[in-house]
């Protein structure tokens, strides 16, 4: 089988760019790189081997999955050592929505609710 996805990058869009990028920069210790005055202006964040991309929602108000469908997290960023990653977030006043757990689909994770009510899960599938 050919490989041909490399990899990934969540697309966040956000009512107020400038509260989401202090967020992602100050809590979650993100890079910012703006390229607000393009065609299509918008925000790239990054850590480690992560990207999100911001963009603007054209005035709506942000919806997470779990208001949209029911339950959902609105990205899923896999990790290792997610104690440390957990403990970090902790110390920078994230909000901790699901601390550190083995699921019921045999991932250890942990949750976080961004600036905008998104809930972002950092995990990984157990063998």
């Amino acid at each position: 089988m050919n490989h041909f996805l490399l990899m990934s990058h969540s697309v966040f869009p956000t009512l107020d760019i400038k509260q989401t990028v202090k967020f992602y920069e100050e809590k979650m210790g993100f890079r910012v790189v703006e390229y607000l005055d393009t065609n299509e202006p918008h925000v790239c964040l990054y850590r480690d081997d992560t990207e999100i991309i911001l963009t603007l929602s054209n005035g709506q108000k942000v919806i997470p999955n779990r208001e949209l469908y029911g339950y959902g997290y609105d990205a899923y960023f896999i990790t290792k050592n997610q104690e440390e990653l957990q403990q970090e977030l902790i110390n920078a006043d994230v909000k901790i929505v699901r601390p550190l757990n083995h699921t019921d689909y045999n991932n250890k994770e942990f949750v976080i609710e961004d600036v905008d009510g998104r809930w972002i899960a950092f995990g990984i599938k157990q063998e």
